[in-house]
């Protein structure tokens, strides 16, 4: 390539091309100024934040460490193509519902970092999800919180798999929240046997979000609670 340059990238699906660009350019910047994608986010530049996180062929990298021409080629995945606009992910619902999201300036990357984990440990330790997540900094919740929204989509997709029976497909859904409008009793029966691993699960935790463990593992039914 010359210093200057057109080449292509293909994000989210949807083939971009960048034209008369300086091939030194970070992927991050050419995401941000040259493809409108704001979702991905610069702070510290060195690789060691993980605001800017992205997913090239399916493994997540920081973007401000890679070189945007060098990228041509490979599928890359942005906080904006998670989801559909509108339709959040179970990881996106997830870091809503449990108070994962403070400020929101990491939250694209540890958004990020939670699917790349997931979707190679489907049911991931605590100390799994905590080295995972190291080389994403938050200085708002903590990680406490982050930890559990990442934990409760692994009971989600846990409960949703064939094993765990149809009481998992009518019950855990993550598209409907724990507090039904109707509030309605659903009697469930914890499909996990108390292996989820939840912190501070307990019977009268509100379904779905420790649902997996709500039996305490001795298979009895229980309600969700009306208040």
């Amino acid at each position: 390539m010359a210093e200057n340059e057109m080449y292509a990238l293909h994000v989210n699906g949807t083939r971009h091309d960048v034209a008369d660009a300086w091939i030194g350019e970070s992927l991050l910047y050419v995401l941000r100024e040259r493809l409108g994608l704001l979702g991905s986010k610069g702070a510290c530049e060195q690789g060691e934040c993980g605001s800017c996180s992205v997913l090239i062929d399916d493994h997540l990298v920081c973007s401000c460490l890679v070189l945007a021409a060098a990228a041509v080629d490979q599928a890359i995945v942005t906080i904006e193509g998670i989801a559909p606009h509108g339709a959040p992910s179970d990881v996106q619902r997830a870091f809503v519902e449990c108070g994962a999201v403070q400020c929101g300036f990491c939250t694209p990357g540890l958004i990020m970092a939670a699917h790349a984990l997931l979707e190679h440990t489907p049911q991931p330790t605590t100390a799994e999800i905590r080295e995972e997540l190291s080389g994403n900094i938050c200085r708002c919740t903590g990680y406490g919180r982050i930890i559990e929204a990442v934990q409760r989509v692994s009971i989600w997709r846990r409960a949703r798999s064939p094993s765990a029976g149809v009481w998992a497909t009518a019950h855990l859904d993550p598209t409907e929240s724990p507090r039904r409008r109707d509030r309605s009793p659903l009697p469930v029966t914890c499909p996990l046997k108390g292996s989820c691993g939840v912190p501070r699960c307990d019977r009268r935790t509100p379904m779905p979000a420790s649902a997996a463990s709500i039996c305490q593992g001795r298979g009895r039914s229980t309600e969700w609670p009306r208040s």
